[in-house]
């Protein structure tokens, strides 16, 4: 594989520059590792618990058995995401390098329809789209920046039904599209750059297939339970054009996928006008994390492979538990938190990828206008993370990263 040697302003800039092997060219995500810890404003204002009760159109990215909860007839649904994140990293010289991506849109539109026994649709949600965007306040380097950028989205096709008046269970398929940005050294000799700097799409891109089960069951008429099983993707390598250190080249990043999900929910309408919710989920990202794989082509002359480098992520468990009160017929406060263990060890946390956030707290508003028209909208607050790899910056020499986010939530329904 050609190497090109750049020059750096200083002997600490270049270890830096060199140190960083163990980026994972993914976005600097403080939700629950790189899986949001909502989805949908409902969810999003009670911590993100989802699995026993009716949350609309975002039960496909939650529990899609919950779509046959809902009354007869046709629902649109529209909503967009924004996070916000503050990633700050402390280098050994002192300095604070601070990722200029702080504002992240993901949007969703969705179509759902019940009839008798069955409910079906179509939804298509940008699952996530963040990254950090350092520029050379890490290298040291103008002709070095170093940026990550990753976007995951979702076409999916659920199928619910009502087997009797308590049990409904439910099967979804999702086509799965990925996309990245890297700009990094991956091995500190040599620089990589694919990216197009588009908001919406990443310079390599990857398609495959996941499916999700669902089930949800009705004890009482104030209390359910339910369950649902989201399987790992099957998504093609991600391949894109860039630069391998000035020299055209092809890249690939092999075998990327998003992680085995599954967890169980209650739902307990303890009184007319208050419901409680809790949700317990296990993500797989031991499976899916353990290391980042990329393969280049310089000027179509074979496929060299960059030794893989190593994440071994944790798996992760996370609990949410949420309420909501009606204030009146149609206006509903909600509030929640969701909290969960870091998934990142410190031995392999890089500033290009600190998932390192463990809680949230959530708050939320849903008004029934009337006429078959509702909002939501939600807020997340993690608060600041500050962790340590002793070895960032090479042997011995550790790096200090801080990261904290906000998210807000908005989603529009109309039944007809």
């Amino acid at each position: 594989m050609p190497t090109q040697q750049r020059s750096m302003p200083c002997p600490m800039h270049t270890a830096i520059a060199a140190a960083l092997l163990g980026l994972v060219s993914l976005p600097a995500v403080a939700t629950n590792g790189m899986n949001l810890e909502a989805y949908g404003a409902k969810a999003g204002g009670m911590g993100g618990a989802s699995f026993a009760y009716e949350n609309g159109n975002s039960a496909m990215m939650n529990n899609p058995a919950t779509l046959g909860l809902r009354q007869e007839g046709q629902n649109i649904g529209l909503g967009l995401t924004l996070m916000m994140p503050d990633v700050k990293t402390i280098t050994p010289m002192g300095t604070t390098a601070e990722s200029d991506g702080d504002k992240y849109w993901m949007p969703s539109i969705s179509y759902m329809r019940k009839s008798g026994k069955f409910t079906y649709g179509v939804g298509m949600l940008a699952q996530g789209g963040m990254g950090t965007e350092y520029g050379s306040s890490l290298s040291g380097s103008p002709t070095m920046p170093f940026r990550s950028e990753v976007g995951f989205g979702r076409l999916m096709f659920p199928l619910a039904f009502n087997v009797n008046e308590k049990l409904t269970v439910a099967g979804q398929i999702d086509y799965v599209w990925a996309s990245m940005d890297v700009q990094m050294s991956p091995d500190g000799t040599n620089y990589v750059s694919f990216s197009n700097n588009n908001d919406f799409s990443g310079a390599a891109k990857g398609n495959g297939w996941a499916y999700k089960l669902g089930a949800h069951y009705k004890l009482s008429d104030a209390f359910s339970v339910g369950a649902t099983y989201h399987s790992k993707t099957d998504i093609s390598d991600l391949e894109g054009s860039g630069t391998l250190n000035s020299n055209p080249a092809r890249f690939k990043v092999i075998d990327f996928q998003w992680p085995e999900t599954y967890g169980v929910g209650m739902a307990w309408q303890a009184t007319p006008g208050f419901m409680l919710t809790a949700d317990i989920k296990h993500i797989g990202w031991k499976d899916s994390m353990k290391d980042f794989r990329l393969s280049a082509n310089v000027m179509g002359m074979g496929w060299n492979n960059f030794p893989p480098l190593p994440q071994n992520w944790k798996d992760q468990t996370v609990f949410m538990i949420g309420g909501q009160y009606m204030l009146r017929p149609g206006l509903a406060l909600r509030a929640g938190i969701n909290h969960a263990s870091n998934p990142v060890p410190d031995g392999t946390l890089n500033p290009l990828f600190p998932a390192t956030i463990e809680t949230h707290y959530t708050f939320g508003v849903g008004w029934n206008i009337g006429g078959g028209h509702s909002v939501a909208g939600s807020l997340a607050i993690a608060p600041k993370v500050t962790r340590t790899n002793p070895n960032m910056f090479g042997p011995g020499v550790a790096g200090t990263v801080s990261h904290s986010q906000s998210t807000l939530r908005v989603n529009y329904n109309h039944s007809f």
